[in-house]
C-alpha cells in the first residue's frame, strides 16, 4: 500500500502536468499523510536539507565551466581538431561527431550542454555534405550522452552524494565505459553511413593539423588537469568543479578572448537558471527521500527481489529493465534522485560493488536522454537542428541499440568496468 500511495501520488501530479520538484515534494506529503506523520516542519527542514551537502557544490562550478566553454570557444576548437584528424576520411563528420563529444564530455558533464554545442557546430556540416537529417541528428544526440558518463559528470556528483559512493571512483570507473560506447557509436555510424552518397571534406595537411592541435591545446588540458588533480589527490570533485570553472573562464577571456566581460554576466546568469533547477530538484527530492527511508521501501523492494539476490547478474538485469523503462517517462535528474535512495539498500544487500552499480545506473539514465517520449536530448537536438522529433526518432534507433548494446555487455562482465578503474585509482 505503502508504494501505491507513492508512485500513484508521484505520476497522478507528473501527469497533470505539475513540475517535478513539486511533484516529489507532494508525493513526500501524501506519504507523511497516510503513515500519520505529517508535520510542516518535517517537509521543510528536509528540503534544507536536501540541498545542504558540501560535494553538491561541483554541480554549479561544472554547469558553469560548460557554459563557458560554448561561449568562449573552446568547444568549437576542440570540433576543429576532430575535423582536422578524421573529417577527410569515408564517413569522417560522423567520427568528427563521437570524437569531439568524447572530447567536449571531458570538459562540461552535461549531455545537454554538449548536444547544444555539438547540434549548431556540427548539423550544418553534415547537411552540406549530403547525410540524412535524421541520421545525422541521431548520431549527435547519441553521442552528446557520453557526457554524464565520460569524467567529470554532474550525474556522477549527483549518485555520489545521494548514495554515499566515491565521487573520485565513479569519475575513474566512467572512462572506460564511456570509450567503450563512443567506439559502439563508431561501429554503428560505419554500417548505416553505407547507404548514403556523401561528399568528403577536404583531407587537413600536416601543417594544418599541428595548427588546430596548437589552438585546441589550452581546451585539452582542462580534463588532463582533472583526472591527474583527483587521482593524486590535489583536490576534491567539489573543488575540481571550481578549478573547471576558473580555468575555462583564464581561457576564454585571457588565451582565446572570445568571451568579453560584458558576455561573463549572460553566462553566469544562464548557469545559475541551469543550477536552480537542479538544485531545487535535489531539495525536493530529500523529503521523498526522507520518507522512503521511514516507509521502508527498500525492504520492500528487497523482499519483491529476493529470489534473484543469489544471482547478482540477474539481479542486476532486473533492475537495469526498471531503469529504462522509467529513462522513457522521466529525465535524469529526478530518476537517479528518486530510484538512488531506494535501489542503494538493495545493491549492498545483494553485495554488489556500488561504483560498479553507479557507473551502470548512470549509463541507463544518460540512455533515458534519447528515448521517447521525454528524451530531453532528442528536444534539444530538434531545437538546434529544426528537425521533427519523428525524423530524430527514426535516425537515432541504430545508435540507440548500440547503447543497449554496450550496457548489456557490462551487465555480463563486470571487470569491464572495475579493471581499468582499479588501474587508474593506482
Amino acid at each position: 500500500m505503502v508504494v501505491a500511495v507513492f508512485l500513484s501520488s508521484l505520476l497522478g501530479t507528473m501527469a497533470i502536468g505539475m513540475p517535478i520538484a513539486f511533484a516529489l515534494i507532494l508525493s513526500g506529503v501524501a506519504l507523511m499523510i497516510h503513515l500519520g506523520l505529517f508535520d510542516s516542519q518535517i517537509v521543510a527542514q528536509n528540503v534544507i536539507n536536501g540541498a545542504d551537502s558540501f560535494p553538491l557544490m561541483a554541480v554549479p562550478f561544472f554547469l558553469l565551466a560548460g557554459e563557458v566553454m560554448n561561449a568562449g570557444g573552446l568547444s568549437r576548437r576542440i570540433v576543429d581538431l576532430a575535423m582536422a584528424l578524421v573529417g577527410h576520411i569515408r564517413g569522417g563528420l560522423g567520427f568528427v561527431v563521437i570524437l569531439a563529444a568524447c572530447l567536449i564530455a571531458s570538459l562540461s558533464g552535461s549531455a545537454v550542454a554538449d548536444a547544444a554545442a555539438l547540434g549548431a557546430l556540427l548539423m550544418p556540416m553534415m547537411l552540406k555534405s549530403g547525410h540524412s537529417a535524421g541520421r545525422s541528428g541521431g548520431l549527435i544526440a547519441s553521442a552528446a550522452i557520453i557526457g554524464p558518463i565520460i569524467p567529470p559528470s554532474i550525474g556522477f556528483v549527483l549518485f555520489g552524494v545521494i548514495g554515499g559512493v566515491s565521487i573520485t571512483k565513479l569519475f575513474l570507473a566512467g572512462i572506460a565505459p564511456g570509450l567503450m560506447i563512443a567506439l559502439a557509436l563508431c561501429i554503428a555510424w560505419l554500417v548505416v553511413v553505407r547507404r548514403e552518397d556523401i561528399r568528403l571534406p577536404p583531407r587537413r595537411t600536416g601543417r594544418e593539423r599541428l595548427r588546430a592541435f596548437a589552438d585546441s591545446l589550452w581546451a585539452l588540458f582542462l580534463p588532463v588537469i582533472i583526472i591527474v588533480g583527483l587521482k593524486f589527490g590535489v583536490f576534491t570533485p567539489t573543488e575540481a568543479g571550481v578549478v573547471a570553472a576558473v580555468y575555462s573562464l583564464f581561457v576564454a577571456m585571457v588565451v582565446y578572448r572570445e568571451l568579453g566581460p560584458g558576455q561573463v554576466f549572460d553566462v553566469l546568469v544562464s548557469a545559475a537558471k541551469t543550477t536552480s533547477v537542479v538544485m531545487f530538484l535535489v531539495a525536493a527530492a530529500g523529503v521523498s527521500a526522507w520518507l522512503i527511508t521511514v516507509a521502508d521501501l527498500p525492504g520492500q523492494l528487497a523482499a519483491m527481489l529476493d529470489p534473484l539476490m543469489d544471482s547478482p547478474m540477474l539481479l542486476m538485469a532486473a533492475i537495469m529493465l526498471l531503469v529504462v523503462a522509467v529513462g522513457t517517462a522521466m529525465d535524469m535528474t529526478p530518476t537517479i534522485l528518486i530510484l538512488t535512495p531506494v535501489l542503494m539498500p538493495v545493491i549492498k544487500q545483494a553485495g554488489i560493488d556500488p561504483v560498479y552499480f553507479g557507473v551502470l545506473f548512470i549509463i541507463n539514465n544518460s540512455i533515458g536522454l534519447i528515448t521517447p517520449p521525454v528524451g530531453t536530448v532528442l528536444n534539444v537536438i530538434c531545437g538546434v537542428s529544426k528537425l521533427t522529433m519523428e525524423d530524430l526518432m527514426k535516425g537515432v534507433w541504430p545508435f540507440l541499440l548500440a547503447q543497449l548494446a554496450v550496457l548489456v555487455l557490462l551487465i555480463l562482465f563486470p571487470e569491464l568496468v572495475m579493471v581499468p578503474a582499479q588501474w587508474l585509482a593506482r
